[in-house]
């Protein structure tokens, strides 16, 4: 097992870790996958949904570390493209 990276709240913390060797810090375990979003968001949408399910969606969202917002886009693109 590697050693955790340090929390970095700043830019000049993140630039001083990197300015030294951090072999010992690259591991999966350091790593999560992530998703980067290009197109602009310049449409919104109402939807109604009951507490329990906004409650559901929001604890998965936030042990994926994103919002739920982004959850329910990213489930309703997959399901176009498996629907494809």
């Amino acid at each position: 097992m590697s050693k955790r990276l340090p929390k970095m709240k700043t830019d000049r913390a993140a630039k001083s870790v990197l300015k030294k060797d951090i072999t010992e810090y690259l591991s999966p375990e350091n790593f999560k996958p992530i998703s980067f979003e290009f197109a602009p968001k310049d449409k919104s949408i109402t939807l109604r949904v009951s507490t329990e399910l906004l409650e559901a969606v929001q604890a998965a969202a936030k042990e994926r570390g994103t919002n739920y917002q982004k959850l329910i886009r990213e489930a309703i693109e997959r399901y176009l493209k498996k629907a494809a």
